[in-house]
């Protein structure tokens, strides 16, 4: 199995991690408070996890995975991430990043950005569209009927085919869009961003919120191409 380093612990961090773990992989944990805070999510987790700093965390990462706000882009690692294969969880939050003008005037995408920053690196555009909840209430094993699939975007082949090997492992297909310039279709306030994975009436829950549902790569493909449509008119 892989070790797998996650720069960011937070929500999705954690989710992914938790997957990780059952899965059978190794992962070593990062976030910019340091790894003391991270002591009850390591010790929930148990002994394939570990704390670390972000550079410990893309040192050690067979693949690597950035979960950071958007607007700390800038602070991941660079040399210890050259030849790795990087998911980047990232979407733009002008309120909470601040105005980056080059997405304000969509003549670059955010994971395009982190390749930018990363030259040297492969990153692949994954689990940005889906609601943290929903990342452990859809995985299933491989070949369970109700799998989910999870969208995809990458520059190099064999880094999306890493990732779509991890995905698998961690209870997900994978639905490949394209080249990380394709990763805008989910982005944010599209039709395939994270509505597309919940249920369309409330679950009855205390706090209201709808419940998980499948999403095939078909429903994905539906939902890519609505996003398409709605650019070009």
């Amino acid at each position: 199995m892989s070790t797998i380093g996650l720069i960011g612990s937070g929500n999705i961090g954690s989710a992914i991690a938790r997957l990780a773990v059952a899965a059978g992989h190794d992962v070593v944990l990062s976030n910019r408070r340091g790894p003391d805070s991270l002591s009850g999510l390591v010790a929930e987790l148990g002994p394939r996890a570990r704390a670390a700093t972000p550079a410990e965390a893309a040192e050690a990462g067979d693949i690597v995975v950035v979960t950071v706000p958007l607007g700390a882009y800038q602070t991941v690692p660079v040399e210890p991430l050259r030849g790795k294969v990087v998911i980047d969880t990232n979407n733009y939050y002008p309120e909470r990043d601040g105005n980056i003008p080059e997405l304000d005037d969509e003549s670059t995408t955010t994971s395009e950005l982190l390749q930018a920053h990363l030259p040297e690196s492969f990153v692949v555009k994954a689990f940005n569209n889906i609601f943290f909840l929903h990342i452990p209430e859809l995985a299933r094993p491989s070949g369970d009927p109700e799998r989910s699939a999870l969208a995809i975007a990458g520059d190099e082949e064999a880094a999306k085919a890493a990732v779509t090997t991890l995905l698998d492992s961690l209870g997900f297909d994978a639905h490949d869009v394209g080249p990380l310039a394709e990763g805008w279709r989910y982005q944010r306030d599209t039709p395939a961003y994270a509505s597309l994975y919940f249920e369309p009436e409330p679950s009855g829950s205390a706090d209201g919120m709808p419940g998980a549902r499948r999403a095939t790569g078909e429903d994905i493909k539906e939902q890519l191409q609505l996003a398409k449509r709605y650019r070009d008119m």
